[in-house]
């Protein structure tokens, strides 16, 4: 086994394909507490997870692994970076042990081999640390059920278990609590570090709102005068548009689809790749340009080419408004094979090294508890149980 010391290549450039990143603020900028003698953090604090479920698709490389890498390069030595694997929230649906085992191992695998540096950036396993099914149940305890029926996980669930089922009517009485509760758990995946930014795409919006919430009531709840403990943590948004599927470009890619050309894995090998953009729905309209509404597939395949080359679709279909489809796809082939081809060979060298993977995890979990537990400790005495 190598030591983590001898991992230096894992401080490499970011990705070719790397979207922009631009800042929204929800509200006024966070800060710490003062009267619980917590230093003004001197940086940000930056946290994201990443379910361990299966191997991640060109949409997930796309629009958070990548970005992951951007924000680690651009970070300041001032700022934290914190990237965590969330195994419990995978359990909100079924999961089978044994490929949920390998999933986490995998997804770590995933990380590193896309240039992230776990010296520089800490990464760990979420379930190796309890603090935040501890914080999870405390903010639990503030939380309105009203407020978790409204989120649009909740609802989006409901709909597809009735949809599932044409014979019999299903309610919300028949869903597991994890899914009604599982933006809790995010809130205190974020809070447990007290983090400042958070990298989520749109749909994540609604969520990172309600952890905003959730700080608030328990800052006015348990935080004498005006002072503020938790942080309100400020969205960091991705332009980049989300990838569709190569099969139906009426839907995000999504590794649940049952065809499996509809969607580009990290392992996908260069003429897997090529058969599945080559054989992607189009549509028969003369030259290249980019229209969602009305030409969704080549739009689609644009959006996946900008986004290799770091270039604007509409600017990219300008190039290629006089080209035929095959020219067109040939270089999306082209420019696919070569944003995958440096971390699909990291990835099947380091899947292969479980002992330096489970060190990388232990020393983040560790760097990880040392966080969360400063958390804890002021949170407990606030409620009453320290």
């Amino acid at each position: 086994m190598l030591s983590v010391a001898r991992r230096d290549v894992l401080r490499r450039s970011p990705p070719l394909c790397v979207a922009r990143w631009t800042q929204r603020y929800l509200s006024t900028t966070p800060g710490p507490s003062e009267n619980l003698e917590l230093s003004k953090p001197r940086g940000r604090i930056i946290f994201s997870g990443i379910q361990p479920t299966g191997i991640p698709h060109l949409g997930n490389y796309l629009g958070a692994l990548s970005n992951w890498v951007q924000l680690q390069k651009e970070a300041t030595e001032n700022d934290k970076l914190i990237f965590s694997i969330v195994g419990w929230h995978a359990l909100t649906l079924p999961q089978k042990a044994k490929e949920l085992s390998a999933s986490r191992w995998e997804m770590l695998a995933t990380i590193l081999a896309v240039g992230i540096d776990p010296k520089r950036s800490i990464v760990f396993h979420q379930d190796d640390n309890q603090c935040h099914q501890e914080l999870t149940w405390i903010f639990n305890c503030i939380t309105p059920v009203g407020k978790l029926r409204r989120m649009t996980t909740w609802k989006a669930r409901l709909a597809d278990s009735r949809n599932a089922n044409s014979e019999a009517e299903i309610d919300e009485s028949m869903l597991n609590a994890g899914l009604l509760t599982y933006p809790v758990l995010q809130a205190a995946d974020i809070l447990a570090y007290r983090a400042t930014h958070v990298p989520v795409g749109e749909d994540q919006t609604q969520h990172l709102e309600l952890s905003r919430e959730i700080a608030q009531s328990f800052n006015r709840t348990f935080v004498p005068g005006k002072k503020r403990f938790f942080p309100l943590p400020t969205q960091l948004i991705t332009p980049s548009k989300r990838v569709l599927s190569l099969r139906d470009p009426s839907s995000k890619m999504s590794k649940s689809s049952p065809d499996v050309n509809s969607r580009i894995l990290l392992t996908d090998t260069p003429a897997q790749i090529s058969s599945k953009i080559r054989s992607a729905v189009t549509d028969s309209v003369k030259g290249i340009s980019y229209d969602p509404e009305q030409r969704p597939g080549i739009s689609n395949l644009l959006t996946i080419l900008g986004a290799c080359l770091n270039k604007d679709p509409v600017d990219v279909a300008a190039t290629y408004a006089n080209k035929t489809t095959a020219e067109f796809k040939n270089d999306v082939v082209d420019a696919v094979e070569e944003l995958f081809k440096g971390p699909r060979s990291e990835y099947e060298r380091l899947r292969q090294e479980r002992g330096f993977l489970e060190q990388v995890a232990k020393d983040g979990a560790e760097r990880a508890r040392a966080l969360s537990q400063e958390t804890m400790k002021h949170v407990r005495s606030m409620v009453g149980l320290y």
